[in-house]
């Protein structure tokens, strides 16, 4: 029994570091994934989500007519069994629209989220890593960032991107604009969150067991910080696309975002609510404004749930 127990102890011993570590971050996903499978909100938001993408890139292939075909002969009619979510005033599909819409609105949402990661995740990490006064004074931009309105920021980055005009596709123009105006205001919250982050885990044990063994600051960030801090930045930015999807459609609602022929869910509630006559030009893109705002959060607490440490302590 002690032979075969020194032996076991010795093949233990004889493992790498680097396949054990792997081994048990394995072992962390996995049991991560059962958690948020057993969330049938979540799996059915997370459908949801991936059916309306396949939806939105396939937008010229699923959507039964052009955005932008007019036909005069049927001007604001309702719901029909040859135009299911009805006509608007120049007798364009309404459902072509929405589906064309999906295209715009999760365009926005997805890569502004993106690219707040990349400036937020980056800005937070240097900042909490660094500390200081580097931490000071990069931490005093973000508040100085954050205590002017995020809708002064957003018409300021619009204006100017729209005198300078670097594109000649107007719908180009528009979505980059967007793009740029969502993302000034976007990264902070999540500089904000890393930096947190990085400053609870610098703490820990298995870091300082980094710092011992001689390993540079920037793979002790990468290979050993950057993972243990996935969880909450992945739930917030499942918080943020939806948030930026909004935004989009307000400013579009507004007359500040994309504009008309050019379809997105603000620009198509702007529409319907000019037309107060044909509820249905409103009641559509509204209803998958809605739906898609809450798979989004249904979403983002199946995965807090499934990564929260507090959670799967309890199970």
């Amino acid at each position: 029994m002690a032979a075969d127990g020194e032996l076991l102890s010795d093949s233990r011993s004889s493992l790498p570091t680097e396949r054990l570590g792997v081994w048990l971050r394995s072992l962390w996903a996995s049991r991560a994934g059962r958690r948020f499978f057993a969330n049938r909100a979540g799996v059915f938001s997370g459908l949801y989500i991936i059916i309306l993408l396949a939806i939105a890139a396939l937008a010229p292939v699923v959507a039964p007519y052009s955005f932008e075909t007019q036909n005069i002969d049927r001007l604001l009619q309702g719901p029909s069994a040859e135009h299911w979510f009805g006509t608007d005033a120049l007798g364009r599909d309404v459902l072509s629209r929405v589906i064309y819409g999906a295209r715009m609105s999760m365009a926005v949402g997805l890569l502004t989220a993106l690219v707040s990661l990349v400036i937020g995740g980056v800005y937070g990490a240097i900042s909490g890593w660094l500390g200081g006064w580097v931490d000071s004074l990069m931490m005093r931009l973000v508040d100085i960032l954050d205590s002017i309105p995020s809708l002064v920021l957003l018409i300021l980055v619009g204006v100017v991107f729209t005198a300078y005009q670097p594109f000649d596709n107007p719908e180009l123009r528009a979505l980059v604009g967007i793009l740029l105006a969502l993302s000034v205001v976007g990264w902070v919250s999540l500089a904000r969150l890393v930096r947190g982050q990085v400053l609870q885990v610098r703490e820990m044990q298995f870091v300082e067991s980094a710092h011992a063994i001689g390993a540079a600051g920037s793979r002790i960030l990468i290979r050993h910080i950057a993972p243990n801090i996935l969880g909450p930045v992945v739930v917030m930015l499942t918080y943020q696309v939806p948030a930026n999807i909004l935004f989009e459609s307000f400013l579009s609602f507004v007359g500040l975002g994309l504009q008309p022929p050019y379809a997105s869910w603000g620009v198509l509630a702007n529409d319907g609510w000019r037309a107060k006559s044909d509820p249905h030009l409103i009641f559509f893109p509204g209803a998958a404004l809605f739906v898609t705002m809450l798979a989004f959060n249904f979403f983002g607490d199946g995965l807090r749930d499934a990564l929260d440490p507090k959670v799967a302590k309890s199970r």
